[in-house]
């Protein structure tokens, strides 16, 4: 059993027990959370919602929060000394999944 959630504007594969890297939430490490379920697919039988499959939820306990990799941002202007450098590293919240309902 799989299903397809939504968080952050993206969309997530996940089955119970695995775990997902989505966009920081504003929960603290333990709570449990409930993710919206866009599509439900159980063997054969397979449940799309619009937008939401309804009576279904996807239950989640925050496991910790992060940043990633560090990307460089390099922008240039040839021709006039014009150089900037900047580094970002994007915060995140890793899920595990407990129950598909």
């Amino acid at each position: 059993m799989f299903a397809i959630v939504e968080s952050g504007g993206k969309q997530y594969k996940v089955e119970v027990g695995s775990q997902i890297e989505v966009e920081k939430l504003e929960n603290n490490v333990g709570d449990k959370i409930t993710l919206n379920v866009l599509l439900l697919a159980n063997g054969e039988e397979v449940k799309a919602g619009n937008p939401y499959v309804e009576g279904s939820v996807v239950e989640a306990e925050v496991v910790e929060h992060g940043k990633g990799d560090k990307i460089v941002v390099f922008k240039y202007k040839p021709k006039k000394n014009a150089r900037t450098k900047q580094g970002h590293r994007q915060p995140f919240t890793k899920l595990k999944i407990t129950a598909i309902k």
